[in-house]
């Protein structure tokens, strides 16, 4: 393979071919497998990011990163291999958005390599999959509002809790990790601190736990005022301080079980099948046609930035579309 060195004066160029004739003879040099680079990047990270997040990590390494390249050595990774696993893996049904995440983890590890032994990065310059944004099934406003009055025409914890979701916008972690220590109910405040998730154990094991920890984020950890007409619905249920909000006692429920609960409410209530996340979206859409202002709808959400928020989690409708374009005035 050729590669072209531009530089103002013949001693620049000089300059770029010798450092990168330096950088291809330490990565020759270095006899590294990548699974061995792998579990030295693993254990630099571990002390800053999330059990979940390190969990993720090994899911994706174990099950496509290391049965692909893990027994290469790091000088024999390049950059034509690296497309033919992307083309592997969109072979075996994998999604772009899928792929483009182990890709990333993928360029995380070579970061460390470069930084430790000065490698030449053979992810530099790597196309990504295209990855399309995700067409979000939701329930219409009619919907909507048919799914408002089942759960409030059956006041369950359960009921009553989604009612909160659909009212604040809360993930299902968040939601599943509510305790009454977090609500206010005289402030009419409700605080998140925590979240519940379903991780892999470490090691070898396909076996999986539930765990209490912090949000996905800093700006994740934030306080929602309470709509007025949920306080004597949520007074009904009201526990001790480490009684949690969802499961009324004081261990949590986890996601899993209150997808199946709201999928089972959705078929009692003879409304489409949406996943529980909808909820989160029809939220962001319905506060925007109320007026909220994107940078208080954004911190309601707990986003780090007001993007994310437009981008996402907020959706018109055709009938709305149809309403502003009908604004339209023209001299004829």
């Amino acid at each position: 393979s050729y590669q072209y060195f531009f530089g103002k004066t013949k001693q620049a160029v000089q300059t770029k071919m010798k450092s990168v004739q330096r950088l291809l003879a330490l990565t020759t040099e270095l006899d590294l497998t990548i699974e061995d680079l792998y579990d030295e990047w693993l254990l630099s990270i571990q002390h800053r990011v999330k059990e979940s997040t390190t969990a993720n990590y090994q899911l994706k390494a174990e099950k496509h990163i290391l049965p692909n390249f893990g027994k290469k050595r790091v000088s024999e990774l390049s950059s034509e291999a690296i497309y033919q696993f992307i083309q592997k893996k969109k072979a075996d049904g994998l999604s772009n958005r899928y792929i483009a995440d182990i890709l990333i983890e993928m360029k995380s590890i070579f970061k460390y390599a470069v930084r430790k032994y000065h490698i030449v990065n053979p992810l530099d310059g790597i196309t990504m999959p295209k990855v399309k944004k995700p067409e979000i099934q939701l329930l219409d406003e009619k919907e909507q509002k048919k799914l408002q009055e089942y759960l409030f025409q059956n006041p369950s914890r359960s009921n009553i809790c989604i009612a909160l979701t659909m009212a604040t916008g809360l993930r299902i972690g968040e939601l599943c990790g509510l305790q009454w220590a977090d609500i206010d109910l005289k402030k009419r405040i409700l605080t998140v601190r925590k979240t519940v998730q379903r991780i892999r154990k470490r090691g070898k094991s396909s076996k999986t736990k539930v765990i209490l920890t912090e949000p996905k984020s800093e700006s994740s950890k934030r306080s929602i005022p309470i709509p007025e007409f949920l306080i004597p619905y949520l007074e009904k249920f009201q526990g001790e301080a480490d009684e949690f909000l969802l499961s009324g006692k004081k261990t949590p429920t986890e996601p899993r079980a209150l997808q199946y609960r709201f999928a089972k409410i959705l078929k009692n209530g003879k409304l489409p099948s949406v996943h529980f996340h909808a909820l989160r979206h029809m939220f962001a859409s319905k506060c925007i046609k109320l007026g909220f202002d994107v940078k208080t709808l954004s911190e309601i959400l707990g986003h780090s930035n007001v993007e994310i928020t437009l981008n996402r989690y907020v959706h018109s409708s055709f009938e709305q579309k149809v309403a502003y374009m009908s604004r339209i005035q023209m001299c004829v």
